[in-house]
């Protein structure tokens, strides 16, 4: 368990001194910045509008450091060491997936304030944003280091990735903003959205960082 746990802290201080937490929400801010310039002043549809924003700002910021989450520990040899002491690879992806939403989940949660006072959201809405965000970021972080391990090797990773998760993060960001607007249902399913993947990305994450090593 402490070699897992080491994992995590490693992770998160990688995160942290690389600058990814920091790109991350800069993307996330210049995101919500551009967006009443492209739809111009009218503060009435930018709250209406403004939750799917910041959802869709989020679903982009979580794709930005996927390239990063596994290939640099497979391509040193970190991978191979952690088999070696008979770890399972779920559980190291499991570990990722904690780090990962532990870099960028709570501080996209912090600068969705800032979003929403940009994009002049009431705070009754950026409440449910933010109950959203809570629940729906970490089945983002289980995709993200799902289709890390997935891609991983792969020239032009980057790329695929984002091929790769998009399409298949449609439906956090269609309950995500729905739960802005459509009471506890789009909650509900927001929330089973994330169960399944948090469920069923260490396990796939597994799988294709065990393929990656033979």
């Amino acid at each position: 368990m402490r070699p897992l746990l080491t994992l995590v802290t490693r992770d998160l201080r990688r995160a942290w001194a690389g600058g990814s937490v920091t790109y991350t929400l800069a993307f996330f801010l210049l995101v919500a910045i551009l967006f009443p310039f492209a739809i111009g002043p009218d503060a009435a549809l930018l709250a209406r509008v403004g939750g799917g924003v910041i959802w869709a700002a989020a679903l982009l910021a979580a794709l930005m450091p996927v390239e990063r989450l596994i290939g640099p520990d497979a391509e040193s040899g970190v991978l191979d060491q952690f088999a070696v002491r008979g770890l399972s690879m779920a559980s190291v992806a499991a570990m990722k997936i904690a780090a990962h939403w532990l870099a960028f989940g709570p501080p996209l949660m912090v600068a969705a304030v800032i979003a929403a006072g940009l994009l002049d959201l009431p705070g009754a809405i950026l409440l449910r944003v933010e109950i959203g965000l809570l629940i729906g970021t970490p089945g983002l972080a289980a995709l993200a280091v799902a289709t890390s391990a997935l891609v991983s090797g792969l020239r032009g990773a980057g790329a695929v990735a984002g091929l790769v998760m998009l399409p298949l993060a449609v439906p956090l960001l269609i309950f995500g903003a729905g739960s802005i607007e459509g009471g506890m249902g789009a909650v509900k399913l927001l929330a089973a959205v994330s169960l399944v993947l948090i469920a069923g990305a260490p396990f796939v994450a597994g799988a294709a960082m065990r393929a990656g090593m033979e």
